[in-house]
């Protein structure tokens, strides 16, 4: 009877700015001004890494990679958001709504692995500096990045894998600004109780993994900062570390739209910036790297 009363639905309608038309101009500057910062920036910053050979070391490495991967998420959602504020077709058909939750799961959960990557590197550098360079080799790090990046392409065919076990048969409209995941399974006429639970089995999994291997490696951190004995080496070690922290640590899919601008344009229009407290960040673990190998 469902399938007598309802059409099957392959298009849908992004809706998320659809209620303040006459913001549309100063949105779109001011989006646009985000967009443009954001991808000269870090784009900006993966180039110069990337051209300056005595930047191949692990340090920078994993300054280089979170610039790209916050390039590819202002990549995944902004151009299409732009074009619809002066758009009167604001369709998105479901292979598009798939290919850009797709990017940008790849992306957001790289993000996370990535920031356990950093965290191990500053507990080898400033817990076990005299194996520092020894341990973290080129092949190691390049082997945990492309690590991050396989996790997040695994686990975004996974839930697109999962999605077409949905059938879309009731309103279109997605109060949004870009195809989130959660929003799309509401739509569904077909229970998806299984993709939400793969969904928070893996968001959960990620998330506890995430955050407790940073606080763990930070707790060794600590406990090794505060057996120095000199006080500028305790705060040099410990401005290392700040800008670690900056980054968003937590991934949430079901985000409102005030949230989802923090976490998809402001977060990566601020890596530029974090990255130069990285770049500071980087000089003061080599000169700790430099003083616990000469003690």
């Amino acid at each position: 009877m469902a399938k007598e009363n309802h059409t099957v639905k392959h298009e849908f309608i992004l809706t998320g700015f659809a209620d303040y038309p006459e913001l549309k101009t100063l949105l779109f500057v001011v989006f646009f001004a985000m967009y443009l910062i954001t991808m000269v920036g870090n784009l900006g910053l993966v180039i110069l890494i990337s051209k300056k050979h005595h930047l191949f070391t692990p340090m920078y490495t994993f300054l280089g990679n979170p610039a790209l991967v916050d390039s590819c998420c202002a990549c995944a959602i902004t151009p299409k958001m732009l074009r619809n504020f002066f758009s009167e077709n604001r369709t998105v058909s479901l292979y598009e709504c798939m290919a850009q939750f797709y990017y940008l799961c790849t992306v957001e959960t790289a993000d996370c692995f990535l920031l356990v990557v950093m965290a191990y590197d500053h507990y080898m550098a400033i817990c076990s500096p005299l194996q520092y360079h020894t341990r973290m080799s080129k092949e190691l790090c390049i082997q945990m990045t492309t690590g991050a990046y396989i996790a997040g392409n695994l686990r975004s065919m996974i839930h697109i894998g999962l999605l077409f076990r949905l059938v879309f048969c009731g309103s279109n409209h997605i109060k949004h600004f870009y195809c989130d995941i959660l929003p799309l399974y509401r739509l569904s006429c077909v229970d998806p109780y299984v993709n939400e639970l793969v969904l928070f089995i893996f968001s959960g999994s990620i998330q506890v993994f995430t955050i407790g291997s940073v606080l763990i490696s930070y707790l060794y951190i600590l406990f090794t900062i505060f057996k120095m004995k000199s006080k500028e080496g305790r705060v040099k070690a410990f401005s290392s570390c700040a800008s670690h922290f900056l980054p968003n640590l937590l991934e949430e899919w079901d985000k409102d739209i005030p949230a989802a601008i923090v976490f998809t344009e402001v977060v990566p229009l601020l890596n530029p910036f974090i990255c130069s407290l990285r770049n500071k960040e980087v000089i003061i673990k080599e000169k700790i790297i430099l003083n616990l190998n000469s003690n």
